[in-house]
């Protein structure tokens, strides 16, 4: 399991995100191992998942990539309104390339790290790029969330123009405001067991000051740790936490100033794309023996001699080799770190996401630690930290400061704590209430887990998607027949029959018998009877779609002068041979019955998009097969088109200007062996069958 420890939240939060396609929300208190499920989730989960963060520093630490880089956001609010279909002309919708395509059709799991600072509008944003590629029916494309942070932590960051447009959607910037999140059934699982803090006293005044429950005992309490003149001592082992950078910068640069020791300055190196914004550490790092420094990455050699966030002082340094010294610790000989930036990608081989490495940035792991900002220390511990949050701007920054420490006794404040230090959002308060108020239980995640395995058979057997797909395909035919030739009509009507007569039909009776037999048993892996019924099923599916629907969608070819036209349809009936793919896919993988991974796998591989191949000249007598059947003599109606296109370069106008498209089918059809006869054709005029009436008679009479 993803805990050796038992600890039944952990537990409950993988089966969640294992077993069911609910979004989680997984919370818990500074310390309770959110970023170290991540972690184990990423090395175990069988979902194909994408990891992403609001920042880049956040990515990097939790091995995936930013928010906006991933999803190609605007920096700037996201207005709901402009979702919709008559505003999306002026929305600022980048290209996608297709791999990236590939990765949102294919994925079944988003993962977000550090949600309490993740904007509701951003989350919107999300939930549109999502639906334009995967199913626009439903929240988020039908992408499961897990949304992993602490909400009393770090809130989001929105300037007062901004704010002033999004008030108006929005009830709170909170990501739990998202509209798109509020339509889904999300749960929450809160984390109890905190890993950092072993204090039973610490551990409940932190849990006070979170829940801001602060009354004049609890100030009292921890204003015992006051002591002004502190940091005018020796700061040996102890890291200020600030409110803002400047703050921080001037206190390291004036502690390192004040070392009268050689200087040393270690250049990083970086290749590929590694944004400035992502470094962990200085990019040009200036140190001295005696200097105060925190490791900024976990040590992954066997001894795990540092972890981020520890502290230490330079003992020994020179221009190849730093040595740092711990409190009652050997010293550790410190190497250059290697930090990689990922992007996501599709092998081409085995059609799985994987995370190819774009960038690498190496470094020493170290920065000056006499100070550092509260924002910067999220996710850390120390033994030992002066806090001074006097200045404190926004909500959670005491509690986020506090709460690094091991021990009330390693805390020293620099400044005296007030109930106007702690500020808190009521808005946080009550939405925090009622996650601890609604855990969810054990028969909760057994009704999630049989309700989605029903949710993707039923789906599975729903072909109204599709249909709704050719019905438009016949819309946009009948708004523009006098572009179309009529027996693209033909074409799609005979689709649509075959699909409502031996599809729809069977399934509409069949989808009952699924219901009635989910009754007595559930869990479709364990329902025997149904298994039996699913594998026959996928058979018979398998083998229309193939047969009855792929190869005759195959076969037809849009001929249109009216080039945006022709576009639209095609990609109509491209989204209708997509899903008809995925569902034969799925069929015969259930011809082997149905198992939650197995589906899922050949599901998302299904939905991946193949780069177009490169098509071989095809000899005349196979010009056939590029056609639609409905044009009774392909042959002819290629060389009508090739001496209309170079009658059209002779005079330089369009190919229309010549002969209309609708013209040259006719000609097809009706085979004018005279003049007259070609005058009576609609849309060919005495003066086109004076101009060209001899050539057109010739090229039709060699096909007699």
């Amino acid at each position: 399991m993803v805990e050796k420890i038992n600890n039944p939240q952990l537990e409950m939060a993988f089966s969640f995100v294992q077993y069911t396609n609910r979004n989680v929300f997984l919370t818990g208190k500074a310390g309770t191992g959110k970023t170290t499920f991540l972690h184990n989730l990423k090395n175990v989960s069988p979902k194909r998942m994408i990891v992403v963060a609001p920042t880049g520093v956040a990515a990097i630490n939790a091995g995936g990539v930013t928010i906006h880089s991933f999803f190609q956001l605007p920096f700037g609010p996201f207005v709901p309104d402009q979702n919709s279909e008559d505003r999306k002309e002026n929305r600022n919708i980048q290209r996608f390339t297709r791999d990236k395509i590939n990765i949102i059709r294919s994925m079944d799991l988003l993962v977000i790290d550090e949600i309490s600072m993740v904007r509701a509008d951003v989350l919107d944003a999300i939930d549109d790029v999502l639906r334009r590629f995967k199913n626009r029916y439903k929240p988020f494309g039908g992408v499961q969330l897990l949304m992993i942070g602490d909400i009393q932590q770090l809130a989001p960051v929105v300037k007062d123009e901004e704010w002033s447009i999004l008030k108006e959607w929005y009830s709170s910037i909170y990501f739990f405001s998202s509209r798109a999140l509020m339509m889904t059934q999300y749960i929450s699982i809160e984390l109890k067991h905190i890993y950092r803090q072993k204090d039973i006293t610490f551990i409940d005044l932190l849990n006070k000051i979170r829940d801001n429950r602060i009354d004049d005992d609890i100030l009292n309490e921890l204003n015992k740790r006051y002591e002004p003149d502190f940091s005018k001592k020796s700061l040996d082992g102890y890291i200020i936490l600030t409110t803002h950078n400047y703050q921080a910068k001037s206190i390291n640069e004036r502690k390192l100033a004040q070392i009268n020791k050689k200087e040393y300055r270690f250049l990083a190196s970086s290749q590929g794309d590694f944004p400035e914004y992502s470094y962990p550490t200085d990019n040009e790092l200036i140190l001295k023996e005696g200097a105060q420094v925190m490791f900024v990455k976990n040590d992954t050699s066997r001894g795990k001699f540092f972890y981020n966030g520890k502290i230490g002082v330079i003992e020994k340094i020179s221009k190849d080799s730093i040595i740092v010294k711990c409190p009652n610790e050997a010293s550790i000989t410190v190497e250059q770190s290697e930090w990689q930036n990922y992007k996501y990608s599709i092998n081409e081989t085995t059609e799985e996401i994987q995370e190819e490495v774009v960038g690498t940035f190496i470094q020493y792991p170290l920065k000056l630690a006499w100070a550092i900002t509260i924002h910067k220390s999220q996710g850390l511990t120390f033994e030992k930290a002066i806090i001074d949050a006097q200045a404190a701007f926004a909500h959670g920054q005491v509690y986020v400061a506090l709460s690094r420490c091991k021990t009330l006794e390693g805390l020293v404040l620099g400044s005296k704590l007030t109930t106007k230090s702690v500020i808190s959002d009521k808005e946080v308060q009550n939405f925090s209430l009622n996650v601890s108020n609604n855990q969810p239980s054990s028969d909760e995640l057994l009704k999630s887990k049989y309700g989605f395995q029903n949710e993707l058979v039923l789906e599975l057997f729903d072909f109204s998607q599709i249909v709704r797909q050719l019905f438009y395909s016949l819309k946009l035919y009948n708004e523009n027949s006098g572009s179309l030739h009529d027996g693209l009509k033909n074409d799609i009507e005979q689709i649509l029959a075959f699909v409502n007569v031996e599809l729809v039909a069977i399934s509409d009776k069949f989808k009952p018998h699924i219901i009635n037999m989910l009754e007595s048993q559930p869990d479709i892996e364990k329902n025997q009877k149904l298994q039996e019924r699913i594998m026959k099923a996928g058979k018979y599916y398998a083998e229309q779609i193939k047969n009855g629907v792929l190869i005759n969608l195959d076969a037809i070819s849009i001929e249109s002068d009216n080039k945006s036209l022709k576009k639209s349809l095609m990609k109509a009936l491209e989204k209708i041979r997509t899903d008809f793919i995925i569902k034969q896919a799925c069929f015969e993988q259930c011809q082997q019955g149905f198992n939650l991974k197995d589906f899922l796998d050949i599901r998302a591989k299904a939905s991946i998009e193949k780069p177009p191949q490169k098509k071989q000249k095809e000899n005349k007598g196979d010009i056939s097969k590029t056609f639609s059947k409905s044009i009774s003599n392909p042959e002819l109606f290629e060389d009508l088109k090739s001496w209309r296109t170079r009658k059209a370069e002779e005079f330089d106008q369009p190919a229309f200007f010549v002969l209309h498209q609708k013209c040259l089918l006719q000609i097809v059809e009706q085979l004018p062996k005279t003049k007259e006869e070609l005058k009576r054709i609609k849309g060919i005029g005495k003066k086109k069958v004076q101009t060209f009436g001899d050539e057109i008679i010739d090229i039709v009479n060699r096909h007699s």
